[in-house]
């Protein structure tokens, strides 16, 4: 789940330079990289340490897609689920599978990948001791409870789930508590990669220098400024690197990225800074990329707050929901690279996959005669005012969270509503909101980890889901999550979904604000430059001149 937040991504940017002259390039390609076939590209710090099932947001799940293949991969052009390492998913029942991996797969520091490397991978990323934020992914795998007990007080009563079994080196079975139609489909996000010995028997060694077994590995890493990886010649998959390597460049601002692709001290950048956008066509030509992605960009409120409980805390929602003029918001500062957001997942997805436009209704329409109704009805804003936070170093964040407040102080007459509380990095940001010290309105956009409806559903709005950022419960939207989780085939479960997601329409935990195009632009030494239905660049397809 990567808001992008991951999580989405979440998903899901580009940032503003926060190296020394040696680690940026200093304005030339001397000590910065760039040369012998090597992609120089933008990057924002992770949040978490890079562990697989530790990982929730776009920069750190950026360097998992790159390091790591899993048992399925999403094709980078429709996003449709295929078989990476897996040579088969069998089941008879949806609920107990047979997965056999295929043969020949190494990591990158030599060592085998076997059906041990998942089943240990799994069964670590599950447990709560080991305190992964992606744990909850593991939560359909019989046992699960066992060794991470919902009561936060209790402790495990076991080591590994039940659900997990190894029969050969290149098999295991995986029995669920449920059946789970779509289970398959999820098997190609990065938590369920599998992981080397290494990663057990020296945690701190390998944490310092992430060992995976996809087409990259990584040669250095250095924390807020770089990482530098090269083409991992004995990958075994089939889509093998076209170029020698990538060197990520930390930045804090992406207009100062922006300033050096165009001095040419960089190659690649994928968020191009709102306040370019409009030059960012005649600046770059071809070398410009927009293109719709499975990006959502809301605000969540803390649920947990008094300030935002009870029908008055719904009013208050769905009041500032209707100040909002999305339209104008998308038009003026992202020239088209956003569309106003009618329900809480992407068109992306498609209606067949379960995106349903006007969902939302009225709520998510710019009606500010009565916003200032129902937040009257509601009492007024807590303290006569409220704020809206976001970290500022990536997505051009200042720019719509002030447009965001100046059309709810317009909305309801006065300069003073609503004001802009910027926090300085992304890491910092994730780390309020999970030490839950919000008291506004603060940005939860989310990157889609793989294309279903039920990504954008139950990650963030269930019951103590792992990125349920606001605090939100509904007994009902629950239950619908766990029957659509459970139907026989797509077409009913998506249906089901649809069902939970009204709910939130009529809660509104969140609002939904804009789903977000993918853009990057990129310098003349590169080719074949495209952007996955993630909106992440697929590096491997990258050449470099």
């Amino acid at each position: 789940m990567r808001g992008s937040t991951r999580l989405i991504g979440a998903v899901a940017g580009a940032m503003a330079l926060a190296l020394t002259a040696t680690a940026c390039g200093g304005g030339d390609d001397e000590g910065g990289g760039g040369g012998d076939g090597v992609i120089r590209a933008s990057w924002g710090d992770p949040q978490h340490p890079l562990e697989p099932a530790n990982t929730n947001e776009v920069q750190g799940g950026k360097v998992l897609d790159m390091i790591f293949r899993g048992l399925k991969r999403y094709d980078p052009e429709t996003g449709e689920a295929e078989d990476a390492m897996a040579e088969s998913i069998e089941t008879d029942d949806q609920q107990t599978f047979t997965v056999t991996i295929k043969d020949g797969w190494t990591f990158s520091d030599g060592t085998q990948v076997t059906a041990n490397s998942y089943v240990d991978a799994w069964n670590y990323g599950a447990h709560v001791d080991n305190a992964q934020i992606g744990s909850y992914f593991f939560q359909f795998i019989d046992g699960y409870e066992d060794v991470h007990p919902a009561d936060e007080n209790a402790e495990a009563t076991a080591d590994t789930m039940r659900g997990l079994e190894v029969v050969d080196d290149h098999t295991f079975t995986v029995r669920l508590t449920e059946p789970f139609s779509l289970w398959p489909e999820t098997l190609g996000y990065a938590a369920y990669a599998p992981l080397p010995r290494s990663f057990f028997e020296d945690h701190d060694t390998w944490l310092d220098k992430p060992v995976g077994n996809g087409p990259y590995k990584i040669d250095s890493y250095s924390r807020s400024q770089s990482m530098t990886l090269s083409k991992y010649d004995e990958y075994a998959g089939d889509d093998e690197a076209r170029n020698n390597g990538v060197e990520l460049r930390v930045y804090t601002d992406n207009n100062t990225a922006y300033t050096d692709l165009q001095a040419g001290n960089l190659d690649l950048i994928d968020d191009v800074p709102a306040s370019q956008l409009q030059n960012a066509e005649q600046d770059l030509g071809d070398r410009y990329i927009n293109q719709p992605a499975g990006i959502i960009q809301t605000v969540s409120f803390p649920l947990y707050d008094d300030d935002w409980k009870g029908e008055d805390g719904k009013r208050l929602r769905q009041g500032l929901s209707m100040a909002i003029d999305r339209e104008q918001i998308t038009s003026r500062i992202f020239h088209d690279t956003r569309t106003p957001a009618s329900d809480f997942t992407s068109p992306v997805l498609g209606e067949a996959g379960g995106y349903d436009e006007g969902l939302c209704g009225d709520v998510c329409e710019y009606d500010p005669e009565r916003a200032r109704e129902l937040i009257d009805e509601a009492g007024g804003l807590p303290g006569g005012s409220i704020t809206i936070t976001s970290n500022v170093d990536t997505g051009s964040h200042r720019q719509w969270m002030d447009a965001v407040c100046n059309s709810i102080n317009n909305a309801l007459d006065d300069t003073k509503a609503c004001t802009v509380n910027p926090v300085p990095t992304f890491a910092d940001f994730r780390n309020q909101i999970t030490n839950r010290e919000m008291s506004g309105m603060f940005r939860t956009g989310w990157q889609m980890d793989y294309p279903l409806i039920q990504n954008f559903l139950q990650p963030l709005y269930y019951t103590d889901a792992s990125s349920n950022d606001s605090g939100y419960s509904n007994e009902e939207f629950d239950r619908l999550i766990d029957e659509a989780n459970s139907e026989d085939s797509e077409e009913d479960a998506i249906g089901t979904f649809q069902e939970a997601e009204r709910i939130l329409a009529e809660d509104l935990p969140a609002i939904p604000l804009w789903y977000q195009n993918g853009t990057a632009g990129y310098s003349e030494r590169l080719e074949d430059v495209r952007l996955n239905p993630f909106s992440v660049p697929v590096f491997t397809d990258i050449t470099v001149s």
